[in-house]
């Protein structure tokens, strides 16, 4: 919907603020202009060009309340991009194939959903470490093990989504 500019024009007579007066039958007088010439007809002020302008806000307003939308929503999708990082070292007394290395680990900022995901990478480790789980996903945090026999391990973690 393309806005169709008015190109206002002044009422240019040749001879301004120029009047006539008229006794009324009442006691009151009446100013005719007597404005001469017209030079430039001037642009009617009419319903059908305020009209106009109020069509131009309206559109102006709903432009910038969508864009609005679309910023927010794309700073909510860079947050869930950068995400948030953290290490934890997990220790485990049991002897292989047994394992009691699970810790909860708590979200500096909480999500609105669990529709977040965590990336674990191995940065040190002492022993095999088998795979790494996350499991027991809530707003506020998740639980975290490794599955070998190795008797600790530092993982880094990176969370991403759940539309903080």
């Amino acid at each position: 919907m393309g806005y169709n500019r008015t190109f206002w024009q002044d009422h240019v007579t040749q001879y301004n603020d120029r009047f006539r007066e008229r006794n009324n039958s009442d006691g009151t007088i009446s100013h005719i202009p007597v404005e001469g010439e017209t030079l430039q007809e001037g642009t009617p002020q009419n319903a059908a060009n305020f009209n106009n302008i109020e069509t131009g806000v309206f559109g102006a307003h709903e432009i910038d309340a969508e864009l609005t939308r679309i910023m927010l929503q794309h700073e909510r999708n860079i947050d869930t991009l950068t995400g948030e990082t953290g290490s934890i070292t997990l220790e485990n007394s049991s002897v292989y194939p047994f394992n009691n290395s699970v810790r909860s680990v708590g979200l500096k900022v909480p999500r609105d959903t669990t529709d977040y995901t965590v990336d674990v990478y191995v940065v040190s480790a002492e022993g095999s470490v088998g795979n790494i789980t996350v499991t027991d996903k809530l707003c506020n945090g998740f639980k975290i093990a490794f599955t070998g026999g190795a008797k600790s391990a530092t993982i880094k973690y990176v969370i991403r989504g759940g539309a903080v």
